[in-house]
């Protein structure tokens, strides 16, 4: 599988919050090349402008649903990271487009990986592919269970399927060796407020910076898994130079639920604030859970990956993140 020192990637969706972090990760590791490539209609070049300065790293605006577009940048690239995608908050605001990138992207981008002769693919999924998840720990052959999900969540989660389905149909076709990473909930450096556990961070942040107290939907009981972006980025470095191919998730492990996470957030900002419950039946929200169990076995034994940063030290770093993009105007 290509190894990162010395060759060249190109990162679709680089000005994201994941494709920035995986960009700085490549030209740590010694690549040769790094290509980031983004329409900007989600990503904010604000992302890589610290990346640009390394000669070896160029920023190209462009689209994935333009397939004319990515011949250029593909050719000569020992791998390719497919991070750009819509989420649920935009897939509800905006369906036709959100299958389209989903979709169509993902297919566009295989296949002009396949003529130009890369590597491998590394395609950005989610623990979406799931759906529902029950009281069984969740191992990549847990079956989707869409009962219950509302529609923006559905679709996106069906179209995660078709992504990784398509990786599948290329690699048994064509021998383009991918890996699709199921990813929890990011956070981290670069953070944006399109997901919706993400966006509730901000928000909390926000009040919190504004002296009033973080919001909590519920009773605060509801649990997600939150993995650092991080880990996230270190994680597609060592999937793309495994020799493996196949799907794996990407989480941190562990159960967190919405009163630890704010709890982290308000000892990451030092401020004794308590938070408000309240309840807004109109937001798009994922199901309510009280366990997930993600497991993280394969990724360990077939990748070598494992997490690193708990949630408080996440914290911590994304509110110092946070803080220095207020005092640059940004935040």
């Amino acid at each position: 599988m290509p190894a990162i020192n010395g060759n060249r990637f190109v990162v679709v969706g680089g000005a994201s919050l994941l494709g920035s972090n995986i960009g700085r990760r490549l030209l740590d590791a010694g690549a040769g090349e790094v290509i980031l490539m983004d329409n900007l209609a989600l990503g904010s070049a604000s992302a890589v402008e610290d990346l640009v300065t390394d000669e070896r790293c160029t920023f190209l605006r462009g689209d994935m649903l333009r397939m004319n577009e990515l011949h250029d940048p593909f050719e000569g690239a020992s791998g390719v990271f497919n991070v750009a995608g819509f989420l649920g908050g935009p897939m509800l605001a905006n369906p036709w487009m959100g299958l389209d990138v989903n979709v169509r992207g993902i297919q566009n981008v295989l296949e002009v990986a396949r003529v130009r002769g890369v590597g491998k693919v590394v395609f950005s999924s989610s623990i979406g592919v799931y759906g529902r998840i029950g009281d069984d720990p969740c191992t990549e052959n847990a079956p989707f269970d869409w009962n219950g999900l509302g529609p923006a969540l559905a679709l996106y989660s069906g179209s995660k399927i078709v992504g990784e389905g398509l990786c599948q149909l290329y690699h048994r076709q064509h021998g383009l060796a991918y890996a699709a990473l199921r990813y929890s909930n990011l956070y981290g450096e670069n953070q944006h407020k399109r997901a919706i556990d993400a966006t509730r961070i901000v928000n909390a942040w926000e009040r919190i910076r504004a002296g009033q107290s973080p919001v909590i939907e519920g009773d605060g009981t509801n649990v997600t898994d939150f993995v650092y972006i991080g880990d996230v980025a270190r994680a597609n470095l060592m999937a793309m130079e495994a020799d493996a191919s196949g799907a794996y998730n990407i989480a941190s492990g562990r159960d967190t639920s919405f009163n630890e996470l704010v709890a982290a957030l308000l000892k990451a900002c030092g401020s004794e604030l308590t938070p408000e419950y309240r309840a807004d039946d109109a937001k798009v929200a994922n199901p309510v859970v009280t366990r997930l169990g993600i497991s993280v076995e394969k990724a360990k034994a077939e990748l070598g990956w494992s997490p690193q940063v708990d949630i408080e030290e996440g914290m911590r770093r994304l509110v110092a993140w946070l803080d220095a993009e207020r005092a640059k105007g940004r935040a």
